[in-house]
């Protein structure tokens, strides 16, 4: 087999064409995002956003729901849930976050163990983009297209807010609106990778292009460019490895993505040298 056969044999089935779709589509809305979690410092919060919708997936499985309902009320009852915690002046925000993400997480495990299943439940924890349906495809898109449109139409505001949150006082914007517009895409992209790499790399996704990016440029333009690229060419690369290895898609995902920022990060730390 030459290496063209490799590169064309798994657009011949219906269910790897709709997993590079899905990935694809996932991978620009993640790292979208990313350039603004990485330059807020919410990393942290992509963590606890991520893991926090697992009760809501298996929720909406028992109910007949769709899984994406689920993950949003469960996404947003979180950062809710972290805002109390937090405002209640006692508890610092890295342990209000630790506390509610951790413990709607166990939360999730213990639904899914309770569950009576016909669906192998362990897939919203580790991702089944193998296993996308048409429906789910479509659903994916729509949530993407969503979660972009909002970032690319509010980008100046988010850019003013990441950058300087005095000076969007100063226009008279509200921070507390803009950050709860930002954690509101972050619900739906942790919502739309679900289905790439599970709960549990939900983050990396989130975190991995924007870092990446920021190491090759100081501008944040051009690392809106970058981000996608770098990350959707990871990506699809993973799931030809996947195929070719019989290995876990999500984890080849993620395996890619931080090979690749590895590569960059020692680039740019010789380069730094030479200079």
């Amino acid at each position: 087999m030459n290496l063209l056969d490799l590169v064309v044999e798994p657009w011949t089935y219906d269910f790897m064409v709709r997993a590079f779709v899905t990935t694809a589509v996932a991978a620009v809305l993640a790292a979208l995002l990313s350039c603004w979690l990485v330059l807020v410092g919410w990393s942290l919060m992509g963590d606890a956003v991520s893991h926090a919708v697992l009760p809501g997936v298996v929720l909406a499985y028992v109910v007949g729901a769709p899984f994406a309902l689920g993950a949003l009320v469960f996404g947003g009852l979180a950062v809710v849930l972290i805002g109390a915690v937090r405002d209640s002046g006692r508890v610092k925000e890295d342990a209000a976050i630790g506390i509610v993400f951790t413990t709607l997480f166990a939360l999730g495990l213990v639904l899914v163990s309770v569950t009576p299943s016909q669906t192998d439940l362990g897939h919203i924890i580790f991702g089944n983009v193998l296993g996308v349906s048409p429906a789910e495809l479509v659903q994916v898109v729509v949530l993407a297209v969503v979660g972009s449109a909002v970032l690319l139409l509010k980008r100046r505001d988010l850019v003013l807010f990441a950058f300087d949150p005095v000076h969007v006082h100063a226009l008279g914007l509200s921070t507390r609106r803009l950050s709860a517009l930002l954690l509101g895409v972050l619900a739906l992209t942790a919502v739309v990778t679900l289905q790439v790499v599970g709960v549990i790399l939900v983050v990396a996704m989130l975190i991995i292009p924007g870092a990446t990016a920021s190491l090759l440029t100081d501008r944040f333009g051009r690392m809106l460019l970058l981000a996608p690229t770098i990350s959707v060419l990871c990506s699809v690369t993973g799931i030809y490895l996947s195929y070719w290895l019989d290995a876990a898609s999500g984890g080849m995902v993620v395996l890619v993505q931080g090979a690749v920022f590895a590569v960059v990060l020692l680039a740019s730390r010789s380069r730094t040298a030479r200079g």
